[in-house]
C-alpha cells in the first residue's frame, strides 16, 4: 500500500521561537515611509515631554524674543527713526526678528545632539530597528514647535509695541517662510553638534556664525548706510532675503526675490547638510 508524503510545516521545538513572517523591508533593512513617520511621531513626542519634564529649557524660546524686541526698539528706535517714533522703527525690526529667531532657536538643536550623546541616549536609538535620519527629523519637528511659540511671542510685544500689518495672509506667510528656513538651518547646527567635542564648543562655533549674519543683515537697519562692501556682503546674506521678504508680506512691499531667494537658500542647506548630518550621525562612536 503506497502513501503519499505531504510537505511539512515548520514545527516549532519546545525553546524556539515561533517561526514568523519578516515584515516588509526588515531583510534588506528597509523602512517603509508609513513606519518612518511613525517613529518621527514617537520620537518627537518623547521630546516634548522632555521639554514638559524640564520647563527651563522653554526660556529661551519665551524670553529671548520680549528682551531683543524692548532692547532695540528703545536702544536703537531712536536713533533709526528719531525720538518719539520707535513705533515706525517696529515695523521694520519685528519682521528681521523673526528672521533672527530662527536662528537663535536652531542654535539649541545642535547642543541638545551634542548633550544627547554624552548622556548616551542617541546610543540606545541607534540600537534600534528605526530610520537614522528619524531621530534627527524629530528633533526639527519639536524645535519648530518652540520657534511657533518664540514668534508668537515676538509678534504679541511687537503688536503691544504698535506694530501694524497690511495682510493677514501675509503675516501668515511671514511666519511660514520663517519655520522653512528655520529648519534648514537646523541641519547645520545638528552637523555641528555631532562635530564638535561639547556643547560649550557647539556654542562658540554657533556664535562666530551668527554674528556675522545677523548684524551684518538688513535686520535690524537698511543696508544702504553700509559701506559698499558690507552692503554686497548683506545682499547676499540670505538673513536679509528673509528679513525683507518677511517685511514685504506683512507691510506691504516687493516679494518675489527675497521670498524666492529666501526658499532657494532653504533647499540649498538641507541638500547639503541634511545628508551629511544623517551620515555623521551614523559613524559617530
Amino acid at each position: 500500500m503506497s502513501t503519499t508524503t505531504l510537505p511539512q510545516s515548520p514545527v516549532d521545538t519546545p525553546g524556539t521561537t515561533p517561526s514568523r513572517r519578516a515584515a516588509p523591508g526588515a531583510a534588506d533593512g528597509r523602512i517603509g515611509l508609513r513606519a518612518n513617520l511613525r517613529h518621527i511621531a514617537a520620537l518627537a513626542r518623547r521630546n516634548a515631554l522632555q521639554i514638559k519634564q524640564d520647563p527651563e529649557s522653554m526660556f529661551d524660546a519665551v524670553l529671548m524674543p520680549i528682551i531683543f524686541i524692548l532692547l532695540f526698539t528703545y536702544v536703537f528706535g531712536g536713533a533709526m527713526a528719531g525720538k518719539g517714533n520707535q513705533q515706525e522703527y517696529v515695523n521694520y525690526l519685528v519682521p528681521g526678528l523673526m528672521a533672527m529667531m530662527g536662528m537663535n532657536i536652531a542654535m539649541g538643536v545642535g547642543t541638545g545632539i551634542n548633550d544627547d550623546f554624552k548622556k548616551g541616549v542617541m546610543d540606545r536609538f541607534r540600537t534600534m530597528p528605526i530610520a537614522r535620519s528619524s531621530v534627527l527629523i524629530a528633533k526639527i519637528v519639536v524645535e519648530i514647535g518652540r520657534m511657533l511659540i518664540a514668534t508668537t511671542i515676538l509678534l504679541g510685544m511687537g503688536f503691544l509695541l504698535g506694530l501694524e500689518i497690511q495682510s493677514v495672509l501675509g503675516l501668515l506667510a511671514a511666519i511660514g517662510l520663517s519655520m522653512v528656513f528655520g529648519a534648514a538651518l537646523m541641519w547645520i547646527f545638528i552637523l555641528l553638534g555631532l562635530t564638535m567635542k561639547t556643547a560649550q564648543a557647539v556654542q562658540g562655533m554657533a556664535m562666530i556664525v551668527l554674528m556675522p549674519l545677523q548684524f551684518g543683515s538688513s535686520i535690524f537697519a537698511n543696508p544702504t548706510t553700509m559701506p559698499g562692501w558690507l552692503q554686497t556682503f548683506t545682499d547676499y546674506n540670505p538673513l536679509s532675503n528673509l528679513a525683507d521678504a518677511a517685511r514685504g508680506l506683512m507691510n506691504g512691499g516687493p516679494v518675489a526675490h527675497s521670498a524666492w531667494m529666501t526658499l532657494a537658500w532653504a533647499a540649498g542647506i538641507t541638500a547639503v547638510m541634511a545628508p551629511l548630518a544623517v551620515s555623521k550621525f551614523r559613524k559617530k562612536t
